[in-house]
């Protein structure tokens, strides 16, 4: 079925990104206004440490949506910002698990708390019953290309 609502270009630049990059360039800012000195890829990272410690840098390749020379990259700056510390696998010997140090714990509070702020900018004026007909479509597409 050929959807004719936006222009071509309008609708690839939209679905693409623009409503992403602004929330991360938002969010970058504020981080970077509220003192803290990490990324936004860092972050991400950190989110996924926070819901579930001790992951493989596969399980976070997958969390997030990267490959593994990023990921590679990103916890190999973290474990210099002494945010996260690799500790061998006990059940595969080629394999590292990610665990947050007390730093990086002790970052969630703060991180999470510029998050919250930045996407209620974000979604000011947007119902739920918007926020929710979004989500469904960009499932969609995520699940038409998967």
């Amino acid at each position: 079925m050929i959807n004719n609502q936006f222009k071509k270009g309008e609708l690839y630049s939209f679905i693409t990104g623009k409503a992403s990059t602004a929330i991360a360039r938002r969010l970058q800012k504020n981080f970077k206004e509220a003192g803290i000195e990490i990324t936004i890829e860092q972050w991400s990272v950190l989110y996924h440490l926070w819901k579930e410690d001790g992951q493989s840098q596969q399980q976070l390749c997958e969390a997030t949506f990267r490959d593994k020379p990023s990921i590679t990259r990103l916890v190999d700056n973290l474990e210099k910002s002494k945010l996260v510390k690799r500790v061998a696998s006990k059940n595969d010997r080629r394999s590292n698990l990610i665990f947050l140090t007390k730093e990086g714990k002790n970052l969630e509070p703060k991180t999470m708390e510029v998050a919250n702020r930045t996407l209620n900018e974000a979604l000011e004026g947007v119902t739920n019953g918007q926020i929710e007909i979004a989500k469904e479509v960009l499932q969609m597409v995520y699940d038409n290309l998967k």
